[in-house]
């Protein structure tokens, strides 16, 4: 079979999977595991983003407005590639390519089957892992893995009981602030940290930020949607030149952390997991498999 995945956290399924080698292209965003950037790049942002938040986050309204794509797709590439299978997602028009995108691209053209894959909660990463098991036919292995990926979280929630739950607020953008919804809340409950702001199973939407100050949680992690951690740390001063960010108890009590966004945080695939533990150990202290402090996240 030949997969050809134009969203980062179903490149991690099929290689998790056991199917990496039937992986023959990939988005611009697919980056782990890390050999996978070997591989054609079969899509690109469709404009500058190596800009500021408020102009990625003003561009990106511009476009939706207008009916613009956010993504290119390289159809005549996925031509040559000619898959079996084309994986997209259909969750959100914003964090990644869109069937829609390759419809506009001609890309469907190919006789390829297509599915989209739709993530609000952390059962519907899980069903997004059955869906690709069974579509190259790896169905017991899906299941084997999702049972692993459940019995890791369920890990994080033994390591991190007994104390009360902090309150946790997590930025999903810094400007203009977007608190983490979807399964992220799921995530910080598995930390045994109360979630504050953003909902489950509930698109992330932008906040005055004087709802953050009036929440005043106990904690505060920053980890913007398609950033790295070092990405991240360069826009840091867009929030801490705020005229409120030395009201916020966090940033008092030097409980803030800047992590990666992009790896972690909002990839619908196989770092869900892992994410819980990064937020288990930036509260708690409590440390897994290896520290990820510095790697993955670091303390303001």
């Amino acid at each position: 079979m030949r997969i050809v995945s134009l969203l980062a956290g179903a490149t991690e399924i099929v290689c998790a999977l056991g199917a990496g080698g039937s992986l023959v292209g990939r988005s611009h965003e697919c980056d782990e595991p890390p050999w996978v950037i070997q591989l054609p790049a079969c899509s690109e942002p469709a404009f500058d983003v190596s800009v500021s938040s408020r102009e990625i986050d003003r561009e990106v309204r511009r476009r939706l407005q207008a009916g613009e794509p956010l993504y290119l797709i390289d159809s005549e590439r996925i031509r040559r590639l000619n898959p079996d299978l084309v994986i997209t997602q259909r969750h959100c028009e914003v964090c990644a390519v869109t069937p829609e995108d390759v419809e506009r691209s001609g890309a469907c053209l190919v006789s390829a089957r297509q599915i989209a894959l739709s993530a609000s909660s952390l059962e519907d990463i899980f069903d997004g892992v059955l869906q690709i098991a069974r579509e190259i036919g790896a169905e017991a292995r899906g299941r084997a893995l999702i049972f692993q990926e459940r019995a890791r979280l369920e890990n994080v929630m033994r390591k991190t009981q007994g104390a009360a739950p902090p309150r946790v607020a997590v930025l999903e953008w810094m400007d203009p602030l977007f608190t983490m919804g979807n399964w992220g809340p799921e995530l910080v409950e598995f930390a045994n940290c109360q979630p504050v702001l953003g909902h489950k199973g509930e698109m992330s939407v932008a906040i005055d930020p004087r709802l953050l100050v009036e929440a005043d949680p106990d904690y505060l992690i920053v980890a913007p949607c398609g950033f790295s951690l070092r990405r991240t740390l360069h826009e840091k001063p867009v929030l801490e030149m705020q005229p409120w960010w030395r009201e916020l108890r966090a940033v008092r009590h030097g409980r803030v952390a800047y992590a990666d966004g992009n790896r972690f945080f909002h990839r619908s695939g196989m770092s869900a997991a892992q994410t819980a533990e990064i937020i288990a150990e930036i509260v708690h202290g409590v440390q897994f498999d290896v520290p990820t402090e510095g790697i993955y996240w670091r303390r303001a």
